[in-house]
């Protein structure tokens, strides 16, 4: 309990600024996940997708990251093997976080998408595996985990697919492409919005004091999706059939997805700041948990509202000063998106980031949208990708579990060293 009484109050400012480095790393680096295909579809600007992803990720993060930050919190390592031995628990924590900080800060300044979750869960199971114990590590979790990684990119790309196709068959192969288009874009629109007000109803409003039943949520959802569907239809209108041929009726048609778009990057936006802040403010939460409680080790805790507060300004922070490096390269290198199909991968990703999110199960945001990609280029035909750009984003999810590792073990010892 030494340590912990000595220099309780350093560990935590230390542990606070590398929360807020991390969180930094996750706005600079997954925000293009969130806003890269809007903007590589050219539906929105760079200037304009910063805003959007300011109001939304801030939102997500903060009023709906809450529940999946237990699994990152207490689900990955066993905290009931170091009750004897908390210090190591929160040396443990701040080196998880700031070797996962390091790693995505490195990966962004060379435009590398890599999955900020598999940055935090290589760096948690590193310094428990190496600088604990074997049994430190709950491997069922992990195991869990690793199993979303590769369910939640093929559960996106099939989600992109069905929704692409259905644009084709409902829209593009029509007799009338122009009429289908506002027959059925407002369907599209009312998809996300249900998507949206369900996420925020079942979970985000746990934490402002509103508990909803299933049912409730539903009910309030199709209000809210009804409303959104009336506000897009208003925005569909102002688009007029200026000129009667094929050429000019795609054009208009592609601006009515990128109408659509704009609601699919506010509902990747939020559903990413859910589920990605739970990466910077998890370890945080636990060793806050450590240190305020005097050293005791519990398997729950309450998540104050500073820390979803730190986590999501962290978020906005590297969103603004740094996303637009890797923002630039995942809208237009894996596949050329137009609206509608930047439309169907987004929508997919953020359908499945929602339902991970639920299920406080940590996805990776990186995974689901380039599945989401993917499966749009997919449903083009397998030339309209670049395998190149794939399998470097593939090397590149594959070497950021090791980094993350590597370096929380090499800052663990370092901590233990300095604080004994």
């Amino acid at each position: 309990m030494g340590v912990i009484e000595d220099y309780g109050s350093t560990l935590l400012i230390l542990t606070v600024i590398f929360g807020f480095f991390m969180a930094w790393g996750v706005g600079a680096n997954d925000v293009a996940n969130a806003m890269g295909t809007s903007v590589g579809a050219k539906a929105i600007t760079l200037r304009q997708a910063i805003v959007i992803a300011m109001v939304f990720e801030f939102a997500g993060a903060y009023l709906a990251g809450g529940e999946v930050t237990s699994t990152i919190r207490k689900g990955i390592i066993n905290p009931g093997l170091l009750s004897d031995d908390p210090e190591l628990l929160v040396y443990g924590m701040m080196s998880a976080l700031l070797a996962a900080g390091i790693w995505l800060l490195i990966a962004t300044t060379y435009g590398w998408p890599v999955s900020t979750t598999h940055s935090i869960v290589g760096a948690i199971v590193g310094f428990a595996w190496v600088g604990i114990s074997v049994d430190a590590v709950n491997w069922a979790k992990v195991g869990e985990i690793a199993s979303s990684w590769v369910v939640s990119p093929v559960m996106a790309g099939t989600i992109s697919f069905l929704l692409f196709m259905s644009v084709r068959k409902f829209v593009f192969d029509t007799q009338d492409p122009y009429v289908s288009a506002k027959r059925a874009v407002p369907v599209y629109i009312f998809l996300v919005g249900f998507i949206i007000a369900m996420v925020t109803m079942t979970k985000g409003l746990k934490h402002v004091g509103l508990d909803l039943t299933f049912r409730q949520a539903i009910i309030f959802s199709l209000m809210f999706a009804a409303l959104v569907a009336l506000v897009g239809i208003v925005a569909l209108f102002r688009i007029k059939r200026v000129v009667d041929s094929a050429s000019h009726d795609i054009v208009n048609i592609e601006r009515m997805f990128g109408v659509l778009m704009i609601f699919t990057a506010c509902s990747m936006a939020f559903a990413h700041g859910s589920n990605d802040v739970a990466n910077a403010i998890g370890p945080l939460a636990a060793v806050n948990s450590i240190i305020s409680s005097g050293g005791e080790v519990v398997q729950t805790a309450r998540m104050p509202n500073w820390i979803l507060l730190l986590g999501a300004g962290g978020i906005v922070a590297g969103l603004a000063l740094y996303g637009y490096r890797v923002m630039r390269t995942i809208g237009t290198n894996i596949t050329e998106l137009t609206p509608s199909s930047g439309f169907a991968a987004e929508l997919a990703a953020a359908t499945t980031v929602v339902i991970a999110s639920g299920y406080s199960l940590p996805v990776s945001t990186t995974h689901t949208l380039v599945g989401g990609v993917l499966g749009v280029g997919l449903a083009k035909g397998l030339e309209a990708l670049n395998m190149r750009v794939v399998g470097t984003i593939f090397i590149s999810w594959l070497v950021t579990l090791p980094a993350g590792a590597i370096l929380s073990i090499i800052f663990f010892f370092t901590f233990q060293w300095i604080f004994g």
